[in-house]
């Protein structure tokens, strides 16, 4: 009786565990067109006049705020956040370039499924050792990317 019962508490272990593992790596494909950014406004690293001015050094643009690019553009080619953001107006609204899968490197220029833009390129994350599972997620020596995991078996 004991050994049936340790049988089956084992199977249920490990079929939480695989159910577990493939749900992670699903939820990470499902979101992958999303913006890696998760701050919530940019904060410019050269203000400008038509900016919104938080203090008298800092202007900041919100995420996905509405711009023109043909007038008063107050998000095209701006670095923010300490060069690690640069905007852009995609389709009336303010667009990180080197970080949304939507708009990599550029406008309108999408990363496929298991990609996401790792500095304004779109980058296997489930199998780049320098980008493992994340933009910057790098493997140690001798260790590959597997599924977005570093070692993975």
């Amino acid at each position: 009786m004991a050994t049936k019962l340790l049988k089956l508490l084992t199977v249920l272990s490990l079929s939480l565990a695989l159910l577990h593992s493939q749900t992670s790596v699903s939820s990470s494909s499902a979101t992958i067109l999303e913006d890696d950014d998760d701050q919530e406004e940019y904060i410019l690293d050269a203000p400008f006049a038509h900016t919104h001015l938080r203090s008298r050094f800092l202007a900041s643009v919100k995420k996905g705020s509405s711009c023109n690019s043909q007038k008063k553009n107050k998000c095209n080619g701006v670095w923010a956040n300490g060069g690690t953001s640069l905007l852009y107006c995609c389709k009336n609204h303010c667009r990180n370039v080197l970080g949304d899968a939507n708009n990599c490197g550029r406008c309108g220029s999408k990363c496929k499924l298991n990609e996401k833009c790792c500095g304004g390129r779109c980058i296997n994350v489930m199998y780049d050792r320098y980008n493992c599972g994340k933009c910057g997620g790098r493997c140690k020596k001798g260790l590959k990317c597997g599924h977005g995991y570093c070692g993975y078996a």
